[in-house]
């Protein structure tokens, strides 16, 4: 795995009260906002910070307890160029101690995902998505899912 982390989703228990916190409080411009869904905000370094559902973040985790008092509400989201490639970064993840919490598979917002934890319990998810693409020098940006 390249050593680099391109997006940090936040488990927010009220995504419209996060949302307004964010954009009429701090003054942030979305990157994109998907009503009732999530929003991405490009942030230092060209990556990105995203707003999702704490109740949709455990279930898209496959159900890893967000409720359990020793599990912080985030995910760290590792972006990668192909399927294969989620495929082959969590095997790397699970023979280096890690615990596949969801295994590669189709996701509901049309790419290839899957969630490992590392041994403190810390959620990843090893991503392909289309819409995302990643430059030399780590920067997310997003375009057009085919």
């Amino acid at each position: 795995m390249r050593q680099q982390l391109t997006v940090l989703t936040l488990g927010v228990t009220d995504l419209d009260e996060s949302k307004r916190f964010y954009i009429d409080g701090l003054g942030w411009t979305p990157t994109l906002d998907v009503p009732g869904e999530v929003v991405f905000f490009q942030i230092a370094g060209g990556q990105l910070l995203a707003l999702f559902g704490k109740r949709d973040l455990e279930a898209d985790a496959d159900g890893q307890a967000l409720s359990d008092p020793g599990a912080a509400p985030i995910s760290l989201g590792y972006n990668v160029d192909s399927e294969a490639e989620v495929v082959e970064a969590l095997a790397q993840a699970e023979a280096a101690g890690a615990t596949i919490i969801k295994p590669a598979q189709r996701a509901d917002f049309g790419g290839f995902h899957g969630y490992f934890a590392d041994p403190s319990g810390f959620r990843w998810e090893v991503v392909y998505n289309a819409g995302f693409h990643i430059a030399d020098d780590g920067t997310v940006s997003i375009g057009a899912v085919p």
